[in-house]
């Protein structure tokens, strides 16, 4: 119980940070900051601002792949007519529910917690974990995020 042998730890409550982020074989993709949490109409704004001109100059042919994990946000009336207006320029991949070891950015989101893990000091402060994830998201390697993609299955289990 000696001071110097002990630390200090945040319990649970000490509030969160929320991020949507995007990757592909060739590039980490964006890192958005989310205030309070991703609804409908948040979600849209992302796909519809920021990864449709991304998918668009990266596949200008169409012939891109976009995944979604089936998050509520995902299925709701206003995302899901936006994606058929634009279904010509880039393919939805279907995922099933409830799949997160499919899907391989629940994977990528588990090497940015082990990079943040691994900090001395450990942010204290909701702006330090901003910052942390964004450090760690940019310092993912390369070959990390093609091999995610590349463990993808071929064909997804019949749902």
């Amino acid at each position: 119980m000696h001071p110097t042998c002990m630390s200090t730890t945040l319990q649970a409550g000490g509030g969160s940070v929320m991020v949507w982020g995007m990757f592909s074989w060739h590039d980490l993709g964006l890192l958005i900051h989310v205030e309070q949490r991703l609804t409908s109409t948040t979600y849209l704004s992302i796909v519809a601002d920021q990864v449709h001109p991304i998918m668009l100059m990266a596949y200008p042919n169409g012939d891109g792949f976009f995944q979604q994990d089936n998050a509520p946000c995902h299925g709701a009336g206003i995302v899901q007519e936006w994606l058929q207006e634009h279904q010509g320029d880039f393919t939805l991949l279907r995922w099933p529910p409830q799949s997160p070891n499919l899907n391989p950015i629940e994977h990528f989101w588990d090497e940015v917690k082990r990079a943040i893990r691994q900090l001395v000091p450990q942010p204290s402060k909701l702006t330090e974990l901003d910052s942390a994830i964004h450090q760690a998201w940019c310092q993912i390697p390369r070959i990390t995020f093609q091999h995610l993609v590349e463990s993808m299955p071929e064909e997804l289990p019949q749902y």
